[in-house]
């Protein structure tokens, strides 16, 4: 079994979920007593976060390369970043190391062309959500994207940084949520993707019929796949 690099903190509560899916997939593909091998390392989100919204992006690389070095030096065979907003620097990090990167836009879009999903609703912070380095990720596969209205933007971005990273579950939020997901499904989306590792502490499929990606879940299962395989 490889060892899972795992880039964390961004926000601990998604991380955990990371941990989870890592640890309950190993176990169901090889039973017993079976966990997954890998290795933490969880930054201090309120520095991430400052710098997020300061727009100093190559500042945010720069800690999130030493702290992927860090994973590779301590024996990682590869690495995941749980989080998609931070993706943005995927490229600064992925020349910073010498072992694979498994981008979490990658592990989503693969998992959309294998449903047949052409026409996919994206949620997640407004840095994924407006900027190009998600999106264009999933359109060069050939899938459409649909982002949601300025006013519903706004909302999902406040939820995820004021309440869902401070643990916070809040019943009308998740209304808000289900609101928009089924606006964008009226304009087209055959499914949404849940492109911030927060918002599946919210909604669930359960609360809706239209498809929802939790890209926790796929990011974790490739991560699993690839730590599995020979």
């Amino acid at each position: 079994m490889k060892t899972i690099g795992l880039l964390g903190g961004m926000s601990w509560e998604s991380t955990q979920t990371y941990y989870r899916l890592l640890n309950e997939g190993v176990k169901e593909r090889l039973g017993g007593l079976h966990s997954a091998k890998l290795i933490l390392y969880s930054v201090d989100f309120a520095e991430i976060e400052a710098l997020q919204h300061q727009g100093k992006w190559a500042e945010t690389a720069n800690i999130l390369s030493r702290a992927a070095r860090a994973l590779e030096q301590a024996g990682a065979d590869f690495l995941v970043i749980g989080t998609n907003t931070m993706h943005k620097v995927a490229p600064e990090i992925e020349k910073s190391i010498g072992i694979p990167l498994l981008h979490i836009a990658d592990a989503t879009a693969g998992v959309l062309k294998r449903d047949g999903v052409s026409s996919v609703g994206l949620l997640g912070t407004r840095f994924t959500m407006e900027q190009e380095f998600y999106r264009e990720r999933l359109e060069q596969t050939g899938i459409q994207v649909i982002i949601p209205d300025e006013p519903e933007r706004e909302l999902i971005h406040r939820v995820i940084y004021e309440e869902l990273c401070q643990g916070e579950i809040i019943q009308a939020s998740k209304q808000a949520y289900l609101e928009i997901v089924a606006s964008l499904a009226e304009r087209g989306a055959q499914a949404v993707i849940l492109g911030c590792t927060e918002i599946g502490l919210l909604i669930r499929q359960e609360d809706t019929s239209v498809s929802l990606y939790d890209t926790t879940e796929l990011h974790a299962a490739q991560a699993v796949e690839k730590a599995l395989a020979t």
